[in-house]
């Protein structure tokens, strides 16, 4: 309605212009021109809930309008006057609006909130300048507060200060012990807000403050205490004294050239220095110490000469009595070896080319994508009678040594039936997401045979497919190193069948859905085949995502990819379906699926808060063009295994080493940018490219990434080849939201590389396991839990009891359609379990169960008692 009245008042005004007569055309002081604008609106900021005024001013004009963000403003909210240039007879309109905080805040465009002035004159019209208005603001804290340092005399001082971020952008100012920090030619404030001094005197110590400031507030950052000092200093030598009684001079000198001050180094040797005379100052003396001298040194030689027997004979007697008398001088040494350690930035082990020597007695554990380490053997009891249905339940926990308590079923009332499992059998995750990249440090115990210059990392399989033949036993596939697994459970395939089953994670063209919709991939889109596979039960397939799940921000879909490329809905993870099933964890997605085909994940975000996850990676190499050159390449990727795999081979095959552990951080969909910065680079030792301090990415090129690794590069220079450590940090920050800090230490020279797996399991190859060997759930086991609780019986088990106790209570209504539903609802906890290495939380399960029956049949029988 509102746009509507503009547009009456709009055509009113435009009919009234055109329709007029030629005396209010002269009166108005038509001349020809279209109008001038003599005063345009100039940018303005919103301070505090004061709203601000916005001017035009332009000859010849019958009117004047403001449009703001598209829309005409009313005229009843304009406010105008008319006066005549007394030079020119031309009549001069001036129009102000005012726009409040309320106006700003409530306008969500994709640029700021903006306004133009429309004059008209019976000629046409003419437009003015865009004027945005934003509200302004100062942050309390500082992004970066300047830190004290002491610096020698005539050394560089460099006080670093990143003010808090403000609309309008802070002016910076230095202050001295509360006092205005004078700007003399020795002293440099660059545009970036740092301080330099560059030749330090005694009267730069003190106390600095760097103050922030705009139309908002006014900030103060910590203070930084200044030390200068001054290293102490010999003068002269005095002249020699005259010869003492003892025939001896003296000269002395004074620590004063210059006098150490501020805790400056004291000076180096003694301030008194003594002497024999000699040229015939005192022949005399000289002859008489002489003699003295002749005779106390024979006196000492004599004595010398008797102890030395004596204590030949006291040694000869001591060894004698142990039957010893030849020492080896290697018994000595030889058990003691000298090691030197540099212990410098103890703080952060995990760094690259640390000269700090690796603990070997630290282990880390990550999250692994699948991967299979040994074979599984299990050795089961005789399997006679188990495959009858179970009259009661029973548990047998057995401790192992490594492992936590493993639950087992009985199959009578008063049987135990125990199932005896070597250490280490079941599939455990191995290694972590980004294995196969060399950083400067091993995580845990591991063999020397790996503390080798050279490590072999390239992969031995295509990195993107896996291919086994399955048959009636069913197993498990897998793609290293990817977060992509798929279970075939036992009795899928028909027996005497066999099938070459696939694998293979599709590199997407486009980073969305379809240009109509706003939804993007939240996971690799993964095939699995072949087309004609016949299965009489659905597979489990798990796929990685980097979906933030936490809250209603998302809508989040399986799709499958059809004919012409299009992608048509399977299902709403949210939602009840009878064609498959969707189990949606915090980095991984379990589907039940019968139909081979491409799948992926995608997500539609329902509010600004949705998020991603990213994984924020530094890599380093040398410049092989100029030996004082290095490159620091940072990563933003999907928060997959296999997104991270992507870089981690390119990086393998450039020679690049990671710099420090990757880390996750959240981009939201609010349409901000990120910004990927350098900071804290040693600028007496090195140089950096200029302009490439700071570097950005749009939000459309993070959001819709689509596994697609977007980098940035940062080259640096060193000064002399004798700096051999680089230290800085990379700050990668989403504007008004979160940002991660990646810190960087790592020597640059080539031969001190470190270069070693990040884990002893780095390259995970295994990529299918078949049989009994792929599943934890022995398939004697299985099948009794499957005859236990597929039918409901007079006990109460029966399989919603089950997935209600394995917590895979959600969408019922798609097992209800399996011939087995038991089945499927442990394929799917198969799937889920796949990376620990026990039956916890299946026998917690049971137990409960059993709890429950125990508790009913302690209810009929006191019913039975009352009755009888």
């Amino acid at each position: 309605s509102r746009t509507k009245t503009h547009t009456c008042w709009f055509s009113y005004y435009s009919h009234f212009f055109s329709s007029g007569s030629r005396g209010e055309a002269l009166q108005h002081g038509q001349s020809g021109t279209l109008p001038h604008f003599m005063e345009e609106p100039v940018d303005a900021y919103i301070v505090k809930s004061n709203p601000i005024k916005l001017r035009c001013q332009a000859r010849p004009a019958l009117q004047i309008f403001f449009k703001c963000n598209g829309e005409w403003v009313h005229q009843s909210q304009h406010m105008s006057q008319e006066h005549t240039d007394l030079g020119t007879g031309l009549k001069i309109r001036e129009v102000m609006i005012n726009v409040s905080r309320q106006q700003v805040e409530d306008f969500h465009g994709p640029e700021d909130y903006w306004c133009l002035c429309v004059a008209w004159s019976h000629l046409g019209t003419s437009k003015s300048r865009k004027a945005t208005v934003r509200i302004a603001y100062l942050r309390k804290n500082f992004e970066q507060d300047p830190q004290g340092t002491e610096v020698p005399l005539n050394g560089m001082i460099v006080l670093h200060c990143r003010p808090p971020e403000g609309v309008p952008l802070a002016e910076v100012e230095w202050l001295k012990n509360e006092e205005p920090l004078s700007t003399d030619n020795v002293i440099n404030t660059k545009g970036d807000h740092n301080l330099i001094i560059s030749e330090a005197r005694l009267s730069d110590s003190g106390n600095y403050t760097c103050v922030a400031s705009n139309i908002v507030a006014k900030r103060r950052s910590a203070t930084a205490t200044v030390v200068v000092y001054v290293d102490g200093s010999w003068g002269e030598w005095s002249e020699w004294s005259v010869c003492s009684a003892d025939c001896e001079r003296q000269r002395s000198r004074e620590c004063t050239a210059p006098e150490p001050k501020h805790g400056g180094r004291l000076c180096d040797g003694v301030a008194l220095a003594t002497d024999n005379c000699t040229g015939g100052l005192c022949t005399q003396s000289v002859e008489n110490s002489s003699d003295v001298a002749l005779y106390s040194g024979l006196a000492a030689g004599a004595v010398t000469v008797v102890l030395l027997i004596i204590a030949v004979t006291l040694y000869r007697r001591s060894q004698s009595e142990y039957g010893v008398d030849v020492i080896d001088s290697s018994a000595l040494t030889g058990g003691f070896q000298s090691f030197s350690f540099k212990t410098s930035r103890q703080a952060n082990p995990l760094l690259i080319n640390s000269s700090m020597q690796p603990d070997l007695t630290v282990s880390r554990t990550y999250t692994s994508p699948m991967c299979f380490q040994d074979s599984i053997d299990k050795e089961l009891m005789a399997e006679h009678s188990l495959l009858d249905p179970l009259p009661d339940l029973k548990f047998v926990y057995l401790e192992q040594s490594h492992s936590s308590i493993v639950a087992f079923l009985g199959v009578a009332e008063r049987a135990d039936y125990h199932v005896v499992s070597h250490p280490q059998t079941f599939p455990r995750g191995l290694a972590p997401d980004y294995r196969g990249v060399a950083v400067g440090t091993t995580l845990g115990r591991r063999s020397r045979n790996l503390f080798t210059p050279q490590v072999s990392l390239t992969p031995s399989r295509p990195l993107h497919k896996a291919t086994a033949v399955f048959g009636h036993a069913g197993g498990r596939l897998v793609v290293p190193n990817t977060g992509i697994s798929l279970l075939v459970p036992h009795g899928g395939i028909a027996e005497e069948t066999t099938w070459e089953m696939y694998m293979i994670i599709n590199q997407q063209d486009s980073s969305v859905v379809s240009e109509d919709e706003p939804e993007i991939f939240l996971s690799p889109a993964v095939t699995y085949g072949p087309p004609g596979l016949d299965l009489s039960c659905p597979i489990a397939m798990t796929v990685a995502h980097c979906a933030e799940v936490t809250g209603d921000n998302w809508a989040i879909r399986l799709k499958k990819q059809v004919q012409d490329n299009m992608w048509e809905e399977v299902m709403s993870v949210d939602e009840e379906s009878t064609s498959c099933y969707c189990l949606l964890e915090a980095h991984r997605c379990h589907m039940l699926l019968k139909h081979p085909g491409r799948y992926a994940l995608v997500g539609e975000p329902l509010t600004q808060e949705a998020a991603k996850r990213l994984r924020l990676a530094v890599f380093g190499s040398p410049d092989t063009s100029n030996s004082l050159g290095f490159s620091l390449r940072v990563y933003c990727v999907d928060d997959t295994p296999h997104a991270f795999q992507e870089v981690a081979v390119g990086e393998r095959s450039r020679g690049g080493r990671l710099l420090e552990e990757p880390k996750a951080m959240l981009f939201r969909g609010n349409s901000f940018s990120l910004q990927v910065s350098i900071q804290d680079i040693p600028q007496l030792l090195w140089s950096i490219k200029p302009f490439t301090t700071c570097q950005e990415f749009s939000f459309s090129q993070v959001w819709a990434s689509n596994q697609h690794p977007l980098q940035c590069a940062f080259f640096l220079e060193r000064y002399s080849h004798s700096s051999s450590q680089l230290s800085c940090k990379i700050s990668v920050r989403q504007v008004k939201s979160e940002e991660q800090i990646l810190q960087v230490y790592t020597s640059v020279v080539e031969n001190e590389k470190g270069v070693l797996p990040f884990s002893s399991q780095s390259d995970c190859t295994i990529t299918s396991q078949t049989g009994s060997r792929a599943f934890k759930i022995p398939l004697s086991i299985r099948q009794r839990i499957s005859a236990t609780f597929d039918t409901t019986n007079a006990k109460g088990k029966d399989w919603q009891l089950l997935a209600q106790k394995l917590h895979i209570d959600r969408n019922l209504c798609y097992f209800a359609c399996q011939e087995s539903p038991s089945s499927v609802i442990l394929s799917l906890w198969e799937a889920q379990h796949q990376d620990s290495g026990d039956l916890d939380s299946l026998a917690s399960a049971l137990e409960d169960i059993g709890k429950v029956q125990s508790s009913r049949r302690e209810e009929q029988d006191s019913e039975f008692a009352q009755l009888g």
